[in-house]
């Protein structure tokens, strides 16, 4: 089988196509045939060394995918061969047919197309994670959410609507900002044009921004925690800026708000049943229309290094994806 691989930490262009044997399904575990791969930012960190995980190497890319279950090994008895399905893998998944422990896969009981069921697991199953676990978001509700338009921010702008929040888009153009609201949006801020902490301060009024979702990190994350509210909910998701800020504790007391880590991967490991609920209940909104998971590109496989480009290059908006 034809799969890209990561021989040593690099970029983009250093991935290589090879030749690897099919895997065969361990105890635990599905063999599925992969037809989509969502790709996402950390993906670019990963390949080099720069994330938290460091799988060993060589390794393949991807930690999302779609595709139809080719075998089962020894103890899976809720899904068979010919089942269509959707999951996380951590990194793995940019391969022609990959070996996924089966509690990471949910059965796609929906006519929802592949594609966008590969990029529907990580960006969407994070905020709502976030949004609807962590921070108790509540209809009515204002919401900002940094870097808007890429696959993770979008997926938050969506929930926050589908939620019943009143959602702040906040991103670096007019042309982007113009995408979220096209997407639900209810009011934005170009961050580029004009200062965050004010914008948010003047949309928020005097009671302020009651969740922030921040993928962001960097000098954008201290203006945005300026502005919550009362007992206001920040959620660290990531650090897209390239730059981890150092939050003045004294804000925190100040404003009686929480600042909480969203570490989804590790809450899927330790909340396995709780992420297949989640990401079913997902996948039947979007089959609904009433999530978007909105493919930006679709890239083969032999193509990952430019698919992956357009993350680093800040040009997606939603989910970039790869075909094998």
């Amino acid at each position: 089988m034809k799969a890209i691989l990561c021989t040593r930490p690099g970029g983009p262009d250093d991935l290589i196509l090879a030749d690897l044997p099919t895997p065969v399904a361990r105890a635990g575990e599905a063999v599925v045939s992969v037809k989509a791969v969502g790709l996402n930012f950390y993906d670019t960190l990963i390949i080099a060394g720069t994330y938290q995980t460091k799988p060993p190497l060589p390794f393949s890319r991807g930690g999302e995918l779609a595709g139809v279950i080719e075998s089962v090994g020894a103890g899976v008895t809720d899904l068979e061969p010919g089942d269509r399905v959707l999951g996380y893998t951590a990194f793995g998944a940019a391969r022609e047919f990959a070996a996924v422990p089966a509690a990471n896969l949910v059965k796609l009981t929906v006519d929802l197309d592949l594609e966008r069921a590969a990029g529907l697991t990580i960006a969407y199953g994070t905020g709502y994670y976030a949004l609807k676990d962590l921070a108790a978001l509540a209809a009515g509700e204002t919401l900002a959410v940094l870097g808007a338009t890429g696959g993770v921010g979008l997926a938050a702008v969506e929930l926050g609507r589908e939620m019943g929040a009143r959602v702040i888009a906040c991103a670096s153009s007019d042309d982007k900002l113009a995408f979220a609201r096209s997407h639900g949006a209810d009011a934005v801020v170009n961050y580029a044009a004009e200062d965050l902490k004010e914008a948010l301060k003047r949309i928020g009024g005097a009671h302020g921004i009651d969740v922030v979702y921040d993928p962001v990190g960097g000098g954008h994350s201290e203006a945005a925690l300026r502005a919550i509210a009362w007992e206001g909910r920040h959620l660290v998701v990531g650090f897209a800026s390239g730059q981890i800020p150092k939050l003045p504790l004294n804000l925190i007391l100040l404003k009686g708000c929480n600042v909480l880590g969203v570490h989804w991967g590790a809450w899927v490991r330790q909340n396995p049943q709780a992420y297949r609920a989640n990401l079913a209940e997902l996948a039947r909104w979007c089959a609904a229309g009433r999530l978007s998971c909105h493919v930006h590109a679709v890239y083969p496989l032999a193509e990952m290094a430019q698919a992956l480009r357009t993350l680093t290059e800040r040009k997606a908006m939603g989910k970039v994806i790869v075909k094998p």
